[in-house]
C-alpha cells in the first residue's frame, strides 16, 4: 500500500470502529482491497480480534483510511464485531446486537492507554458514528435511508472505555 506519511504530533484523536464483518481474516481482506487511484484502501491503524489479540495493520506514522474527513489526524481502531453484517444497509437489518467480548474491551483500553503514553497531543476519542452521519438510500428500498455508519455501536460500552482513560469524548 501507498499511504501518505505524517507526522505523528498531528494525531489528536482515535476513532473507534466496528469492522461489521464475520471475522478478523474477512476484515483484513476488505481493509486491502484497492479502492482510490494511490492503490490504498479502507483500514484502520489497529484490529482487536474477539480474543483481545491486537495487530497493528497501519503504522501510526501514516494516514489510513477510516474516517473521511478525519484520516489525517486519527488513529483508528476496528473492533472485530458482526454489527450489521451482511446487509449493512437493509432497512429491516440495522440493529447491532452482537457484545463486545470483555478481553477485547481490556485490550482496548490498554492500547488506548498505551496510544495516549505515546502522542502528546492525542486528546479525544470518538465512535465512527459520531464522526459519519450522513444516511444513504436502504438497499432494500429506494424510498427509505439508513446511516451509512453506526459503529461502534449500541453495545460498545462507552462508560466503561471513558472510565479507563484520559480522553475526551467528542
Amino acid at each position: 500500500m501507498s499511504l501518505d506519511a505524517r507526522s505523528v504530533d498531528a494525531i489528536d484523536t482515535v476513532v473507534i470502529h466496528c469492522t461489521e464483518l464475520p471475522d478478523l481474516a474477512t476484515a483484513r481482506e476488505y481493509g486491502e482491497r484497492a479502492l482510490y487511484d494511490s492503490g490504498t484502501g479502507n483500514s484502520g491503524h489497529y484490529y482487536i480480534d474477539r480474543d483481545g489479540r491486537i495487530e497493528e495493520y497501519v503504522a501510526p506514522a501514516r494516514v489510513a483510511h477510516h474516517t473521511k474527513g478525519w484520516n489525517p489526524r486519527s488513529i483508528g481502531i476496528e473492533l472485530v464485531n458482526t454489527g450489521r453484517y451482511p446487509d449493512w444497509l437493509d432497512s429491516r437489518h440495522q440493529s447491532m446486537n452482537e457484545p463486545y467480548s470483555e478481553i477485547q474491551i481490556t485490550a482496548l483500553i490498554a492500547l488506548l492507554q498505551w496510544l495516549s503514553s505515546q502522542f502528546e497531543g492525542l486528546t479525544q476519542i470518538a465512535g465512527h458514528e459520531d464522526l459519519d452521519r450522513g444516511e444513504v438510500e436502504a438497499s432494500d428500498n429506494a424510498d427509505l435511508h439508513v446511516r451509512r455508519k453506526l459503529d461502534p455501536g449500541p453495545m460498545f460500552p462507552w462508560e466503561k472505555v471513558l472510565g479507563a482513560i484520559h480522553l475526551r469524548r467528542l
